[in-house]
């Protein structure tokens, strides 16, 4: 007998993707048609040389930690009211933004530019029984951090 998949929705549509099968979630960007700059979240209008004009980009799941915080008090709103804490961090992509995420892992291990990989965590089900997820980071194993998957 096969267990049907709970479906997995994002908290707010267009900021990362969820994968079927064994693909790796990606956070959804914009590049300038201008400049190249690229962007997370993504926009219309380019920050850098204020080009209107972008086109929509899959960025890295893979980084590296630029600076981190331990947050120490339980992430309301998910599964881990009951840990007492968490870690906050912000995260270089190899495409150029900096990005700032909820961490996986304790507040002794995390390390200023170690390797990060992007993953789901489910906060909650919504009344219609679907996972609510947002994307975060976890130290990987990887040494080539920076490299696209």
């Amino acid at each position: 007998m096969s267990q049907t998949a709970v479906e997995r929705v994002p908290i707010e549509p267009g900021y990362f993707t969820i994968p079927v099968g064994a693909e790796p979630p990606r956070l959804l960007g914009s590049r300038c048609r201008s400049c190249a700059e690229t962007f997370f979240p993504r926009r219309a209008v380019c920050a850098k040389c204020c080009h209107r004009g972008t086109d929509d980009v899959e960025l890295s799941s893979h980084g590296t930690l630029f600076t981190y915080t331990y947050i120490h008090v339980p992430l309301l709103g998910s599964r881990r009211e009951q840990e007492s804490g968490y870690g906050v961090g912000q995260i270089d992509l190899p495409e150029g933004p900096r990005v700032q995420a909820v961490l996986a892992g304790g507040p002794g291990e995390f390390q200023i530019g170690m390797p990060m990989e992007m993953e789901l965590e489910t906060l909650r089900e919504n009344e219609q029984g679907q996972e609510v997820v947002v994307f975060r980071f976890r130290a990987s194993e990887r040494s080539g951090a920076g490299e696209r998957s």
